[in-house]
């Protein structure tokens, strides 16, 4: 198990070494999904599960994830980035600063 982490690790440092775009792009995706997911799950009132299907096609690998006493969804892709959103009442969903 401690190789798979240390390869991840590895891997990921790879990837914002050579690819900055792709950590742009996790970044993005991540600000995305969690606006998404928030306004999804507390707006609308939907399961986070049934949220997932409001990606666009290509963010597999961002993940969502929900902490119901802030009412904030985060969105994040592993090792590279990782926001959130809270729901703000009358005001929707809000990202929170980085």
């Amino acid at each position: 198990m401690p190789w798979a982490i240390l390869f991840a690790l590895l891997l990921g440092g790879f990837l914002i070494w050579k690819f900055p775009a792709f950590q742009a792009q996790a970044e993005l995706g991540s600000a995305y999904a969690a606006r998404i997911g928030c306004s999804c799950r507390y707006v609308q009132g939907r399961s986070l599960e049934s949220c997932r299907g409001d990606l666009e096609p290509g963010m597999e690998m961002v993940s969502l994830s929900e902490d119901p006493a802030t009412r904030t969804i985060t969105g994040s892709v592993p090792l590279l980035a990782s926001r959130s959103a809270r729901h703000a009442g009358a005001s929707g969903c809000l990202l929170d600063p980085e």
